[in-house]
């Protein structure tokens, strides 16, 4: 087992070579809210966090003037217009070295695109905003997937945004809040566009869920359960 740090977000990575043909492993995190590292907000440049220029222009003609969460709500409502929540094979940034601008219509997507352009439009309008990585749990069932949310930070307090869960639930009015659809959620990780030169991978979309290397590239496992444990009490 190696300790790896990702040179672009400082953030650790775990490498194992397992023994066993399954291997278990457990987060242990505690319940701060709104504490995010101050390098979540300074993203890499790449093709994850740089906006097309009519992409710029027109985020920032939404953001009008006002105060700065006035400006993300109407940056945040906007970007929930043009999206339908779902899984396309393919992303419509694919092929593109940039966040490409979205004009009329909808475009389908996840909370993974979703939240890319909407951070593209944030900092398009000078908002700080970051990338959350993690995993959401519903109210129903102990097991789940990966899942990602925004955060922003304006006049030094932290708000979270999820507008996937908005759109799943048919809502548009998007707010900084986290829990439209309920459930919990946990943070893992943050930023995009991983790198690890020591073993080989780079422009890395999103570490969440634990992947293993194949020829040299990250690769999701086909199959995983992830489990929330919470701590009981007397």
């Amino acid at each position: 087992m190696r300790r790896l740090i990702e040179p672009t977000s400082g953030q650790e990575i775990l490498l194992v070579e397992p023994n066993a043909d399954e291997v278990t492993f457990r987060f242990i995190f505690a319940d701060h809210p709104g504490s995010y590292p101050e390098a979540i907000f300074n993203p890499a440049p790449s093709r994850y966090t740089r906006a097309a220029v009519a992409l710029v222009d027109e985020a920032q003609q939404i953001a009008g003037t006002g105060d700065g969460l006035t400006r993300a709500i109407r940056i945040a409502r906007a970007v929930a217009e043009r999206f339908d929540y779902g899984h396309p094979d393919q992303k419509f940034n694919d092929g593109f070295d940039h966040v490409p601008h979205l004009s009329c219509g909808l475009t389908q997507g996840s909370c993974v695109d979703i939240h890319t352009y909407f951070l593209a439009s944030l900092r398009a309008a000078g908002i700080e905003a970051g990338y959350v990585v993690g995993y959401f749990f519903p109210e129903v069932g102990d097991c789940t997937s990966g899942h990602c949310w925004a955060v922003t930070r304006i006049d030094g307090q932290v708000q979270e945004w999820d507008i996937s869960h908005y759109l799943q639930i048919g809502r548009r009015d998007v707010g900084p809040a986290l829990n439209p659809k309920g459930g919990f959620r946990v943070p893992v990780g943050h930023s995009t566009a991983l790198c690890q030169p020591e073993i080989g991978f780079a422009d890395l979309k999103l570490l969440v869920e634990p992947m293993h290397m194949i020829g040299g590239e990250p690769v999701r496992f086909e199959t995983k359960r992830i489990r929330l444990l919470l701590p009981t009490t007397a």
